[in-house]
């Protein structure tokens, strides 16, 4: 057993998880009936190694919020933990005579974008072009707008009691339904990461009409 938590102790990062199937399986081999000694020795050794994990994952928090093993810790705390550093650092005039201060800032390159789309965007930009997915986009968002309208229109006649007028505008509607979500497809495969969008959904327009 001192073996063991000495091996521990070298350890600047330990896992929690496995650190407590390590912990459970310690307790079981000594949580035989058959030996009340063995038991409570599991159960000392238990205690020891649970101390170890609330040490390691005391120390990764911000000083203050160490020692607080009784206190709920949550995001918040950190929060507001930083912003009172930054509150701070402002009071000591640390943000003051950074470099570039009073100067305007570059924005002719992203700094995380993919160097080669960056060039190419640039290079865009200066003969009056946008990418395809800018452009497909504009396009997109006008049809929706159109679209909506276009809905809209048809639903009024229905609540007017149009019933016919309303079987044929649905048919048409549904078309063009589907050719934007075509275009929202395409869209979704040649847009950057993370700026993808949804397609519409017949039932869930009609909800917003009804809700209103």
């Amino acid at each position: 057993m001192a073996t063991c938590l000495l091996r521990v102790g070298r350890f600047t990062s330990i896992d929690s998880r496995s650190l407590f199937v390590s912990t459970a399986s310690f307790s079981s081999s000594f949580s035989s009936p058959s030996s009340s000694g063995k038991s409570k020795t599991g159960k000392k050794l238990t205690d020891r190694l649970s101390s170890v994990i609330d040490a390691v994952n005391d120390r990764k928090l911000p000083p203050e919020l160490r020692g607080q093993h009784n206190n709920v810790r949550s995001e918040t705390d950190m929060i507001n933990v930083v912003e009172q550093r930054i509150w701070h650092s402002m009071e000591e005039g640390q943000f003051e005579n950074l470099p570039g201060k009073g100067k305007p800032l570059k924005l002719d390159t992203n700094p995380h974008a993919d160097p080669a789309e960056d060039t190419l965007y640039r290079i865009l930009s200066k003969n009056g072009c946008a990418p395809e997915w800018v452009e497909l986009n504009k396009e997109i968002r006008s049809k929706i707008s159109e679209w909506r309208k276009s809905l809209k229109k048809a639903w009024a006649t229905k609540c007017s009691g149009d019933h016919s007028e309303w079987v044929e505008s649905t048919e048409a509607l549904k078309s063009q339904l589907r050719e934007i979500n075509d275009k929202v497809f395409r869209y979704n495969l040649i847009v950057p990461f993370g700026r993808q969008m949804f397609g519409l959904k017949w039932e869930k327009e009609l909800g917003y009409l009804e809700e209103k």
